[in-house]
């Protein structure tokens, strides 16, 4: 196995009036040739919002876009006619297709939103652009990686338009998971609250680590739970 890990405090940090933000590739006005992209995985961006603010409308072209509510609230509307609104648990998939502008904005006047936004370029091109979303509770998959977005969804399952498996993990210190892993295949780990082993390497929170080669992946815990996002993909 080999395994590229980021800590925290590599990843390019960015804050300008109402958004606090880290870009795990180049993106926007940050650019560096040897990191703009993992495979089919394209942006990776950890954004917290101020309140009353956020991303006005602006157009996307030929994207699957994940966003993961981690805290706080966020409104989605779009020029397809469509909104929605997001509270910490939500997982939204947007395909942006044949293009698509939308809004996302935090409406509380005290609390601030934070979420993970990810980009997976699809595998098929002139898609009609929709969404859709799904709570994800997190005591469901205590102790386990529960599949949340894939490309032939089952039951409570999202679809994204790629050959990518999108998990979420609480784990404990107590239990040992292990995540087999199909030939040929590379593992994106973000670690979003606590502290993780990996195979023997610790990750603390806001380290990443990019993956090759593997088998398996060995998650546990280290001192008290852990949250995490595993992104399995070609």
């Amino acid at each position: 196995m080999q395994l590229a890990h980021v800590p925290a405090e590599k990843r390019y940090g960015f804050k300008e009036g109402w958004l606090e933000t880290r870009w795990h590739f180049s993106f926007d006005h940050y650019y560096d040739p040897a990191n703009v992209r993992f495979g089919a995985l394209r942006v990776f961006n950890d954004d917290r919002i101020a309140p009353d603010s956020g991303f006005d409308r602006h157009p996307h072209r030929e994207m699957e876009i994940v966003t993961v509510m981690l805290a706080g609230t966020l409104e989605h509307r779009d020029s397809s006619g469509g909104s929605a609104r997001l509270v910490a648990g939500d997982v939204q998939r947007m395909s942006a297709g044949t293009g698509i502008a939308h809004s996302e904005r935090n409406p509380s006047k005290s609390e601030a939103t934070h979420l993970l936004q990810i980009w997976v370029l699809p595998d098929t091109p002139g898609l009609r652009p929709g969404y859709e979303q799904r709570r994800f509770e997190r005591a469901a998959r205590r102790g386990r990686l529960e599949r949340v977005v894939t490309r032939d969804p089952g039951p409570g399952e999202l679809k994204i338009h790629q050959d990518v498996d999108f998990y979420l993990g609480t784990l404990v210190p107590e239990v040992e998971l292990e995540h087999r892993v199909r030939p040929g295949r590379r593992q994106y780990l973000f670690v979003i609250e606590g502290a993780v082993a990996l195979d023997g390497t610790r990750l603390e929170e806001g380290d990443q680590g990019r993956i090759t080669g593997a088998e398996a992946l060995r998650l546990r815990a280290l001192g008290k739970e852990a949250e995490v996002i595993l992104i399995d993909l070609a």
